[in-house]
């Protein structure tokens, strides 16, 4: 889960609004089923005030060094594929720190970097086991949510079922998890009370060359990512493939419209500007901006189109996305979601793309921490770039590769790389197929990180890719 400065604990564990009382995040600055303002129902204790926690602000780094002619930024392991930028120069290369942390001088007036307004990050539970099927889920969540087992589910008897209704499925208006009670009209099972998905709930999408599949988990009680897939193709007729994901910050206001703007927005960006002639570099830049604008717009106008009231949290959200075309790869990012590289041949080692946007990145570029020790803190997960109108200043980060052999790209939020952080781990969740089968192994992504807890929302788009035959040209 994505996480900014926090506003204020309302202390509710349910939505005041009689009509509704539906439980709530103490986070939330309005009720996600009714949209009620629960700031309004705070009132602190007769006799106590709200004193704040001191936080230490950590030493931030100076940001990598850019070259001004190129949209590329440094990757946390660029050397582990090859890669040029839009210019055609190769991507610089930096050693890793893998061993224990430096000691951090004190900064002073004089030496300490300039930093952006320090996050006040709220602490995130790691994975957890799975609980069996049908007990209540507790505590890093949303709030308590039953979550029952589809996968244990009683399957309708063929016998039974509706003539030339297919037996795996269940009969309209019946129940997705018992797959044996009638749905009411508010949406629950009468015999189970499951409470059945929403469209966003689980999405599932493919195209010829790429496929996508997003998850609410089974912590939260809605789905607040987003994806867009586009193929197209340059102006000499190459195809193009595009993959968009998009992860809502949670403890920002309309997370869910945010990733679908920014998604949308990106998705039709990048699918008009590169059979423009566009350098696919400069196309990925300009979606992530236009993403950026969307979501910005959003903070004018509240969820029913009205203006949007003074104060709150700006929607927002992280992106990252991937073009596919002719030999070349091209990723960006805002914020920690990321990109990853699998080859064909496991036997080959598989990339981390991106860099986080994030507290627990800044200390290890920074040499004050190694990965492991900055993921463990409780302030890991706290970003430091986003997609919104009160986004620090927007920098979205790009960088081009150049495989020398077959293999997959793997775009996903947090929900799922959180269950395979390391690049080894994520190859090693996906199939040994998934360039055949792209949809059915972004399904198996989506089941593993299930099956380790499903803490967040999880959304992941697999695209194949091939090099060019020896000897052709390439973008």
């Amino acid at each position: 889960m994505d996480q900014k400065p926090q506003p204020p604990s309302h202390g509710l564990a349910a939505c005041p609004n009689p009509e509704c009382a539906e439980p709530v995040d103490p986070r939330d600055r309005y009720c996600g089923a009714c949209g009620y303002d629960l700031s309004a129902t705070v009132e602190p204790p007769g006799g106590q005030d709200r004193p704040t926690m001191p936080i230490a602000a950590p030493v931030w780094p100076e940001a990598p060094p850019r070259d001004p002619g190129s949209l590329s930024t440094l990757t946390q392991h660029p050397g582990e594929l090859p890669g040029t930028d839009s210019g055609g120069r190769d991507l610089p290369t930096v050693p890793v720190r893998t061993d224990g942390p430096v000691a951090a001088p004190e900064p002073s007036a004089a030496s300490a970097p300039s930093a952006p307004p320090t996050p006040a990050p709220t602490p995130e539970a790691g994975p957890e086991p799975v609980p069996p099927s049908g007990e209540t889920v507790r505590g890093g969540g949303d709030f308590e949510l039953a979550a029952p087992d589809p996968r244990a589910a009683v399957r309708v008897d063929p016998a039974t079922a509706a003539p030339g209704a297919d037996p795996g499925e269940p009969a309209e208006g019946t129940c997705v998890a018992c797959r044996a009670g009638r749905v009411d009209g508010d949406g629950y099972c009468e015999n189970c009370g499951h409470a059945q998905p929403r469209e966003r709930d689980h999405m599932e999408r493919e195209l010829g060359t790429v496929a996508a599949v997003s998850d609410r988990g089974l912590r939260h009680h809605r789905n607040e990512d987003s994806f867009a897939l586009t193929e197209t193709s340059l102006p000499d007729g190459r195809p193009a493939t595009v993959a968009i994901v998009c992860d809502g910050v949670s403890s920002a206001h309309r997370p869910d419209e945010a990733s679908a703007a920014a998604a949308r927005a990106a998705g039709a960006v990048i699918g008009e500007a590169l059979p423009r002639g566009t350098h696919p570099q400069q196309a990925m830049h300009e979606a992530i901006v236009a993403a950026a604008e969307a979501v910005t717009a959003l903070a004018r106008t509240g969820g029913d189109g009205a203006d949007a009231p003074p104060g709150g949290n700006s929607p927002a959200c992280t992106i990252v996305g991937s073009v596919v075309t002719d030999g070349l790869l091209v990723v960006g990012w805002v914020g920690d979601s990321r990109a990853y590289w699998v080859p064909d041949d496991r036997t080959a080692p598989a990339a981390r793309l991106t860099e986080d946007d994030s507290w627990a990145a800044q200390m290890v570029k920074a040499g004050l921490m190694n990965e492991a020790q900055a993921y463990a803190d409780e302030r890991a997960h706290a970003i430091t770039g986003w997609l919104g109108a009160d986004a620090y200043e927007l920098e979205p980060h790009t960088a081009a590769f150049k495989p020398d052999r077959p293999g997959v790209v793997v775009v996903c939020t947090d929900g799922l790389w959180n269950y395979a952080e390391a690049a080894e781990a994520m190859a090693g969740a996906l199939p040994v197929d998934a360039a055949l089968r792209p949809l059915h192994a972004a399904r198996v992504l989506v089941g593993h990180a299930l099956d380790g807890g499903g803490h967040d929302n999880i959304t992941v788009a697999l695209t194949p890719f091939t090099p060019p035959p020896a000897g052709a040209g390439s973008s």
